[in-house]
């Protein structure tokens, strides 16, 4: 099938790839959407975001109050193109700052207060719109958008995981990586709201032994069937 056929086909599709941190979310979401001609959205770059800006202003990530209080306060803008998404905060392109250590160690209390999480499901909602997207994440089947035709639950046995997101950031402790890697797997599955799960209905892909073209392909191939 031609890319113009898959994109006349999949132009209001709502593709929801939820997983662990490592398991080669990002890569595949924005492959996926480029071979199918459609938008991408990295709504974990919504959360960092909204931690820079609050480490930025000062605030104490750990008091629960104040995040809650503070959290509709920064205007936070994602570009859904695949091949240069981009995310600014109050109009500041932060896409290098919301890698950086601080906000690692930061953003998974942050994505645990649930007005944090209300607010960004709003922009993630109205970002989805019609459809027409790939969107990664870690809810995006269960809560964010249920409905989605697709629903992909991506992992990684952990060693596999460390392997790439050492490599990812340059760097040579692959045991330290993996620790970092589990306990956000922990805080991310163990919190109220909107907690890490395989959304009802989703396809569990196993990338651990699979390249990133072979898992881009199997996600391509859900959305024709889907849509065949």
């Amino acid at each position: 099938m031609s890319t113009a056929d898959s994109t006349a086909q999949t132009g209001s599709l709502v593709i929801a790839v939820d997983g662990t941190s490592g398991s080669g979310k990002s890569s595949t979401s924005r492959g996926v959407a480029d071979r199918l001609g459609l938008r991408y959205l990295d709504t974990g770059a919504m959360f960092r975001a909204m931690t820079w800006w609050l480490l930025r202003e000062g605030i104490d990530v750990g008091d629960t109050a104040a995040v809650a209080a503070a959290a509709g306060r920064p205007v936070i803008e994602s570009g859904t193109d695949p091949l240069a998404p981009t995310i600014t905060v109050d109009g500041i392109d932060v896409s290098v700052e919301i890698r950086g250590d601080d906000v690692n160690a930061a953003v998974s209390p942050v994505s645990a207060v649930p007005e944090v999480r209300a607010r960004l499901l709003d922009l993630q909602r109205e970002a989805i719109g019609s459809g027409g997207i790939v969107v990664e994440g870690r809810d995006i089947g269960s809560v964010v958008w249920p409905q989605a035709e697709v629903k992909v639950y991506l992992s990684a046995d952990p060693d596999a995981r460390a392997q790439r997101r050492t490599a990812e950031q340059g760097g040579t402790d692959v045991a330290s990586t993996q620790q970092s890697l589990l306990e956000r797997d922990r805080i991310d599955s163990g919190r109220a709201t909107a907690p890490l799960t395989m959304a009802e209905g989703a396809v569990h892909v196993d990338s651990t032994h699979l390249s990133l073209a072979e898992v881009i392909d199997r996600i391509v191939e859900l959305a024709q069937e889907r849509r065949a």
